[in-house]
C-alpha cells in the first residue's frame, strides 16, 4: 500500500474504502482462483470473426463445432498425460525448491517448523497446510517455506500436499463429457407452440460505419513498427539527427 500511495494516494484510499476482501486473496471470504483474465473470451472471439456474418442457427453450429473440436483435442491430451501434476504446477514446485537454499529450518514437532528467511520467521504447519506467507493455503501447493520443510523430512513425493485440482484426474474429468453433434435440420422435431410463435427482429439503429471486428487494444499492447533506421520514432530519415549527414 505504501507503493500504491507513491503512485496515487486516491487509489490507496479507494482500495481501503472498498475493502481488502474485494481485491486481496488473503482477505477474501471465499477461495478465489489464482488469476482471472478475459484471455479465453478474446481467443474465442477471434476464432468466430467470420462466423458472425451467419444467421443465428448457423452461428451456434459453428460455436458447437469449435467447442467440440477443442474438447476432443484436450481430452486426448489429458488421456496421454502421464505426469501427476500439470506442467505449470510442476514448474512452480521446481521454482519453490530452488528458493530453499538460503533458508534455515528448526523443527518444533512432526508437522510444525520454523523457517527463517532474511531474518523473517515463518511458522509452517504441514498437517494443516498453512504458512504465514499465504501461498500454501491459498494456492493449495507447497510454497518455498513448505518445500524446505518437506526436504528436511526427506519427503520426495510432495504431490499429496497439492490440491486435487492440479492433478491428472481433474484434468481428465474436465473434458470427460463430449459435446455431441446436432442432427440434421430435416430431423428436427419442433413443438407446435414454437412453430406458431412469430419472432420479430430487434429494433436497433445501424451504425453508419463498418462494424468493428477486433477489440480495441490498450496503449501498452500496441506495437509500433513505424520506426526509423536509428530505432526511434517521431521523425523520418531526412530529419534524423542520429547519423551524421553526408557532405
Amino acid at each position: 500500500m505504501a507503493k500504491v500511495k507513491k503512485i496515487d494516494g486516491k487509489v490507496k484510499k479507494y482500495l481501503q474504502d472498498v475493502g481488502y476482501e474485494r481485491w486481496a486473496r488473503s482477505y477474501a471470504t471465499v477461495n478465489r482462483g489464482r488469476m482471472m483474465t478475459s484471455n479465453i473470451a478474446e481467443c474465442i472471439n477471434g476464432c468466430l470473426v467470420d462466423a458472425r456474418q451467419l444467421s443465428i442457427i448457423d452461428f451456434l453450429e459453428e460455436v458447437r463445432i469449435l467447442f467440440g473440436t477443442w474438447n476432443c483435442k484436450n481430452r486426448e491430451i489429458a488421456f496421454y498425460t502421464k505426469e501427476t501434476l500439470g506442467r505449470r504446477f510442476e514448474e512452480i514446485l521446481i521454482i519453490c525448491a530452488s528458493k530453499c537454499v538460503k533458508m534455515k529450518v528448526v523443527a518444533s514437532s512432526e508437522y510444525i517448523f520454523a523457517v527463517y528467511e532474511s531474518a523473517i520467521r515463518y511458522i509452517v504447519c504441514l498437517e494443516r497446510k498453512t504458512c504465514p506467507c499465504g501461498r500454501f493455503q491459498h494456492d493449495e501447493i507447497p510454497c518455498a517455506h513448505a518445500m524446505v520443510d518437506l526436504m528436511k523430512k526427506n519427503i520426495k513425493d510432495v504431490h499429496p500436499y497439492c490440491s486435487d485440482y492440479y492433478k491428472h484426474d481433474a484434468l481428465a474429468n474436465m473434458y470427460a463429457l463430449p459435446i455431441e453433434p446436432m442432427p440434421d435440420k430435416s430431423d428436427w422435431i419442433a413443438p407446435e407452440y414454437v412453430l406458431e410463435e412469430v419472432i420479430l427482429p430487434p429494433r436497433y439503429k445501424k451504425i453508419p460505419e463498418r462494424p468493428r471486428k477486433k477489440r480495441k487494444k490498450n496503449q501498452d499492447e500496441k506495437i509500433t513498427t513505424n520506426t526509423n533506421c536509428c530505432g526511434q520514432e517521431g521523425h523520418n530519415r531526412r530529419t534524423c539527427t542520429f547519423f551524421p549527414k553526408d557532405s
